[in-house]
């Protein structure tokens, strides 16, 4: 899933090295711009740079959204989302972050399909967030809500094929979306989506236990056990580097968070990459070595105050409806001292009520199981999150494709080319459109 935010930085500084960007005139009105004014529920048009190879001009747009979909009349918020626009007849790509927007930059999808991109924003992210942050309207129904007054408010303007996307928890996002509206896009491509079937789903240990090869996998419990059997020594160093990273910790110790750390290391190992099994120290490595690497992986950081301010609304989510995970520490518990019972719950709003609604992902999975048609899952092999994905059953037309040794950076561009091939000739056979093969 989309937990770290630097993945989300790479991605969006690799999309700048490679694209032209531009800025608009800001002295007059584009016919784009009148138009968009004009559609209900649009309070706000601002030009932003956009890729002039692709695009004739893009806006950041602000319209308003009932807090509560079931209660139009209530509370509103605005949310934003990025549309780069090529002409109203091309396909459109929706993009359905399942965070904060950090910029807007042209998706791996919007280029196969030459056309528009609309780069919507998650309620409760960014400055999608209501007043009152009333945290029992952060469901999985109103976001899907959400999207669907998007897609029907800019479909008065655009009149070619629409097609969902998006990255982990926005691939997510992509699949809810495809749930409660299977009619308002023509086709949906979800991205590494995680579909957890239980709080904390119990699968993910047994994908940890079986990924890679044995060897890599010792050498991965063995550098845990030997960070904590070392503790004393390690502890000094790591915390020189977190105050260099200007790090705090409130609901954890620094001990504990160490320790936690050190559980999410293989998680984070086989969900993140590049580091390589040849990259984890020996046991009896030099201390500075250990803790260098510690803070490559740095999954320390992950339970900083710094990263927990930017997770909260994605672990309420987990917690209360879409699901999450733990850490099997049968290998490590005989040296814990700290983080005895471990659980990520903590990382949830504080002092709001976390109740577990399974319901809502078994609707899910069923209806991607057993109803959900033109959908092409993209998954990569390694990823801890491609344990909980989901597994067809041949009752739809939907498609999985899984890039072997792929990581949850896989992209369509890395896919074995048998997979890429399938992947274009289907995506065409249902747009009915040619679309570019990169």
């Amino acid at each position: 899933m989309k937990r770290r935010q630097f993945y989300a930085l790479f991605f969006l500084l690799l999309g700048f090295l490679f694209i032209q960007v531009k800025a608009q005139d800001t002295n007059t009105e584009s016919d784009l711009v009148k138009k968009l004014k004009a559609l209900p529920d649009i309070v706000e048009v601002k030009p932003v740079r956009f890729d002039s190879k692709l695009f004739k001009e893009a806006y950041e747009v602000m319209i308003e959204q009932p807090l509560d979909h079931n209660n139009p009349n209530g509370e509103k918020f605005l949310q934003r989302f990025f549309l780069s626009h090529k002409d109203y007849a091309s396909p459109v790509e929706l993009e359905t972050e399942g965070y904060n927007l950090r910029g807007n930059y042209p998706m791996e999808l919007t280029r196969i399909l030459g056309g528009n991109q609309v780069f919507v924003e998650h309620r409760f992210f960014g400055r999608s967030c209501p007043k009152s942050m009333d945290w029992s309207q952060l469901t999985v129904k109103n976001a899907a809500d959400d999207m669907h007054h998007i897609v029907t408010t800019l479909k008065k303007l655009y009149t070619g094929k629409w097609v969902a996307s998006g990255t982990s928890k926005g691939g997510e996002t992509t699949c809810f979306f495809k749930t409660f509206y299977p009619n308002d896009v023509d086709a949906s491509v979800p991205y590494v989506a995680p579909i957890n079937v239980a709080q904390e789903d119990p699968r993910i240990y047994v994908h940890l236990d079986n990924v890679g090869d044995p060897e890599c996998r010792k050498k991965i419990s063995d550098y845990q056990i030997a960070m904590l059997k070392r503790e004393d020594e390690m502890l000094p160093l790591v915390k020189e580097e977190i105050e260099k990273k200007k790090y705090t910790f409130s609901r954890l110790s620094f001990e504990e968070a160490y320790e936690m750390g050190l559980m999410e290391y293989e998680f984070s190992f086989w969900q993140n990459g590049p580091v390589k099994c040849s990259d984890i120290p020996a046991p009896d490595a030099p201390k500075e070595e250990m803790v260098k690497h510690y803070m490559k992986v740095d999954g320390i950081g992950f339970f900083s105050d710094q990263s927990i301010k930017g997770f909260e609304p994605y672990f309420y989510q987990a917690y209360t409806e879409i699901g999450s995970y733990n850490y099997d520490i049968t290998n490590m518990k005989p040296y814990l001292k700290h983080a005895l019972n471990p659980t990520l719950q903590f990382m949830c709003p504080e002092g709001v009520k976390i109740v577990y609604h399974p319901e809502t992902l078994q609707k899910v999975y069923h209806y991607l199981q057993y109803e959900a048609q033109n959908m092409i899952f993209i998954y990569g092999g390694w990823d801890t999150w491609s344990s909980t994905g989901i597994e067809l059953i041949g009752r739809t037309n939907s498609i999985k494709l899984v890039k072997d040794k792929g990581y949850h950076s896989t992209r369509i561009v890395q896919l074995a080319p048998e997979q890429k091939q399938l992947f274009y000739d289907t995506l065409e056979k249902w747009l009915g459109i040619k679309v570019n093969r990169l």
